[in-house]
């Protein structure tokens, strides 16, 4: 089973354990927390039971899960075997994981246009070069040192932005010059510092593909961003 969706058919097993033993909710049926494993028990269910629903899974028939439990419990035949089960899950989560994720990027799209159209019109600027992976670059500061292969660290000042010149990330603003692996960051940095020669200071210009993708960065850098970044290549660490 795919390791995506083991905390989905865990959640399944879990609230099915719980729902085995009532189900109709714990006010009317009266019931207290009277041990400490009591109120365990029961602060496991509110957690299982808001991540289920934020997992989309709130329209569980529980009494069908109930009744799937006890009879996996007590041996006696269910109404699907469990690897016709495992595979109905697989395509059911499967379904809900790329309809998450198409809605996921169709929110991010404008991004992609607005990238897009900014590196449009930026590459036609003077003194800025574009490489055949779509990398932008201009130089700021021409060095005269050596230029990193692959498999060196740098250490480097930098300063990111989003195009709208908001700032995500500043090693300049910290005051502190960070070491980084070349191949161990994003394609457009890994591209762009075997290009330039120590001392130098580039601004370069990243389309989606070549910074965070897809996927985004954190909560400030979205799907489909295309980046900014100063880099002033201080040195090649030995």
């Amino acid at each position: 089973m795919s390791n995506n969706l083991k905390p989905f058919v865990n959640l399944l097993w879990f609230v099915a354990i719980l729902c085995s033993s009532a189900l109709v909710n714990a006010q009317e049926q009266s019931i207290s927390l009277k041990t400490e494993m009591d109120t365990v028990s029961y602060g496991l269910g509110i957690s299982i039971g808001e991540n289920l629903k934020m997992e989309g899974l709130d329209g569980i028939n529980v009494e069908l899960v109930s009744a799937a439990i006890r009879d996996a419990f007590k041996g006696e035949p269910t109404l699907i075997d469990k690897e016709e089960a495992m595979q109905f899950l697989m395509a059911y989560f499967s379904r809900l994981r790329d309809s998450a994720r198409a809605a996921e990027l169709a929110e991010a799209e404008p991004n992609r246009i607005a990238g897009e159209n900014f590196l449009a019109e930026n590459k036609k600027r003077p003194g800025v070069v574009t490489t055949k992976s779509g990398l932008q670059y201009e130089i700021l500061k021409e060095g005269n040192g050596e230029k990193p292969s692959l498999n060196d660290r740098v250490r480097v000042h930098y300063h990111g932005t989003l195009i709208d010149g908001t700032v995500f990330d500043s090693s300049v603003e910290r005051g502190e010059p960070i070491a980084l692996s070349v191949s161990g960051v994003i394609p457009g940095w890994t591209e762009a510092l075997q290009l330039m020669p120590v001392g130098s200071k580039w601004k370069i210009y990243l389309p989606h593909h070549l910074a965070y993708g897809e996927h985004g960065a954190g909560p400030s850098i979205a799907p489909l961003s295309a980046l900014i970044f100063d880099v002033e290549l201080l040195e090649i660490v030995k």
